[in-house]
């Protein structure tokens, strides 16, 4: 799977027979709306031989090269690079497939030895109906291993459309979970309609995982939080209300996501995740938390001082960051999720926490600022389909931020009223995808289902083989 950025006079036409591949192909994975309708900067994602790297900060040609196993000479051949020099930051290169030419004798068993890969992935890759279909001299792609990692997904769908999510994208999840339950001041929960949602999941192996929280979209939080933080008995019966629940509706695995906790409660938030995992664990249930993206341990304010990277790692099975809303919607137009700043949560994270407990926070959304930005004014948010869409009918050329690797325009619409969007993608989610795996991250968890997104599930796939779990794993 490659990443081509669409350049002036560009077509459809024109781009599928570079690659020859066919215009209804690359039309249906990318779900161009309007093929006949492509503007200057757009990223479109070719099922083609190959893949490709978006450059970041300090890497050169060689180290590039060396990562994917090829020559400098050879990278800069396939780009057509004519000084090793001269690269930049956020620019798509080109990364050849791994070719193996076969020998007299050997065997596609013999071949996936030798390259650390499975016959069925070099029958997959080169569309061979039987392992045997191969003769001496012939020139066969090699598949790049892939790493294994765990997905997680939020939604706040109704049922019957976050039913509809799973059977769309369900193969690329390890875990689903509806959001939320959220606690009351007595220690009981408020309830969901969730049961055809876990039914579902459980369908497609997906592991469920029951989500609580102290806040809505309206209320910070804090105060709740604290009553049942401060309170052994109410954490207690919390933790109490959760397993029945879990136990009732088959969820094995929990999420933990207090948000605003005040300072003062730091300590007691951890020990009702202690508590958590001591009780779940007996069950063998899986438990996790929600971290605010915090980038030191000094980090102030109510978001971030309660929120104990270093006990939260210790004591549950893993942490999802919350590695967006840097653009939030009341605030003035950036990238919701930087790369810059979600390597500083990430490098922070790994000072205390392992690897192998972290999950990468992944947006996957849009919004759309009003110019001048007014304090308190919100942005829309919608889909980076929609993104897409409106950047086509206004005529707009995207623009690629290198520093946080992501995707913005300018346009203005029928009032006059000028306007700046943010959102993901290919060349985003690919850098992202870069960034779990410089790190050896445990897994990505996607906030949240609900806004179409086709190049990022085509490329996840591309990049990672996902992981299932048994329901006592």
């Amino acid at each position: 799977m490659i990443i081509y950025v669409v350049k002036g006079g560009d077509t459809l036409w024109k781009i599928a027979n570079r690659y020859d591949v066919p215009m209804e192909t690359i039309s249906q994975l990318n779900a161009l709306t309007a093929p006949s309708q492509l503007t200057i900067g757009q990223s479109i994602i070719i099922p083609h031989p190959g893949t490709s790297h978006i450059v970041e900060s300090g890497e050169t040609l060689g180290t590039i090269a060396k990562q994917y196993g090829i020559s400098t000479e050879t990278l800069m051949e396939a780009n057509q690079l004519t000084d090793p020099n001269v690269l930049y930051q956020g620019s798509v290169l080109y990364i050849p497939p791994v070719k193996h030419v076969v020998q007299p004798g050997e065997t596609l068993w013999d071949i996936s030895i030798w390259y650390g890969t499975t016959v069925q992935a070099i029958m997959s890759a080169n569309q061979l109906e039987s392992p045997t279909n191969i003769y001496s001299g012939m020139s066969l792609i090699i598949p790049r291993s892939k790493r294994t990692i765990e997905v997680n997904a939020y939604t706040y769908q109704p049922s019957e459309t976050a039913v509809q999510s799973l059977k769309d994208i369900g193969q690329l999840l390890t875990y689903f979970s509806p959001f939320a339950y959220k606690i009351k001041e007595d220690g009981s929960l408020e309830g969901l309609n969730d049961e055809e949602m876990i039914d579902t999941a459980l369908s497609k192996n997906i592991t469920p995982m029951m989500s609580i929280t102290n806040f809505t979209s309206t209320e910070a939080g804090s105060n709740l939080a604290h009553v049942i933080l401060s309170s052994s008995s109410l954490r207690e019966k919390v933790i109490k209300n959760v397993l029945e629940v879990m136990d009732d509706k088959g969820y094995t695995a929990l999420n933990i996501d207090f948000e605003n906790v005040l300072p003062e409660d730091r300590e007691n938030y951890n020990k009702l995740l202690q508590s958590a995992v001591d009780l779940l664990h007996t069950r063998g249930y899986i438990v996790s938390t929600a971290l605010a993206p915090k980038t030191s341990t000094e980090q102030s304010g109510v978001l971030y001082e309660a929120h104990d990277y270093e006990a939260h790692g210790r004591i549950t099975d893993f942490v999802v960051l919350m590695t967006y809303e840097w653009g939030y919607r009341m605030g003035p137009p950036q990238a919701i999720s930087p790369l810059d700043q979600m390597r500083k949560v990430v490098e922070y994270a790994l000072s205390v926490i392992p690897a192998e407990k972290i999950f990468l926070g992944f947006q996957i959304y849009a919004r759309d600022w009003l110019l001048p930005h007014v304090h308190g004014q919100e942005a829309e948010t919608f889909s980076p389909q929609e993104a897409m869409r409106r950047a086509i009918k206004y005529g707009a050329s995207i623009q690629y931020d290198p520093t946080a690797q992501s995707p913005f325009y300018r346009y203005t619409d029928e009032k006059g009223k000028a306007h700046e969007v943010w959102f993901e993608d290919a060349r985003s989610a690919q850098a992202k995808f870069e960034l779990a795996k410089d790190y050896k991250l445990r897994g990505i968890s996607y906030w949240a289902l609900g806004f179409p997104y086709p190049q990022n599930w085509a490329l996840l796939n591309d990049n990672f083989t996902i992981k299932k779990l048994s329901k006592y794993s």
